[in-house]
């Protein structure tokens, strides 16, 4: 079976290094990971009264794992300003939910920079915010920021279709 239908020469799959991350429909600057797209289906277990010996076991409820996205500290406000959609307290009270849920698109690009795949992330919005982490005088590395984002799923949009390769 061919694995790239419109690139039959093509028989490496796509590098996970190339990828862009949108919402409010502009590109989120400076993303360097994402956490994997995960979800599972609990199962139910039961057993057949006239079956004493073997439980049988069926899907239940669907669950999406969380999803983390980092990049290096700068002065660009995207992570913050949404987690304060959530967080913001004046007076002990949250300001606004407006807009504190958004659809996402992770999108994976080939070696060329082409989107290669697109996957809609529906009804996220921040659990978790890292403004800063652990920081060390003795350390040299970059400076990392993340969110966690909740979601109610996702999926591949068949819309975009495998790019032609030159």
């Amino acid at each position: 079976m061919v694995q790239f239908p419109v690139n039959t020469h093509r028989f490496d799959p796509y590098k996970n290094m190339k990828f862009r991350v949108k919402w409010d429909g502009r590109y989120v600057a400076g993303v360097s990971k994402v956490s994997a797209l995960k979800r599972s289906t609990e199962i139910v277990s039961h057993r057949e009264g006239g079956d004493a010996s073997t439980s049988r076991h069926s899907p239940s409820v669907w669950k999406f794992e969380p999803i983390t996205l980092e990049r290096g500290v700068t002065h660009d406000l995207e992570f913050e300003d949404w987690a304060n959609k959530v967080y913001t307290v004046e007076g002990g009270m949250v300001q606004t939910l407006k807009g504190f849920r958004k659809d996402i698109l992770i999108e994976l690009l080939n070696e060329q920079g082409v989107i290669a795949k697109t996957y809609k992330v529906f009804r996220c919005w921040v659990s978790e915010y890292q403004a800063l982490p652990e920081l060390d005088a003795n350390g040299h590395a970059v400076a990392f920021e993340h969110i966690v984002i909740q979601n109610e799923g996702w999926v591949r949009d068949l819309d975009v279709a495998e790019p032609a390769e030159t």
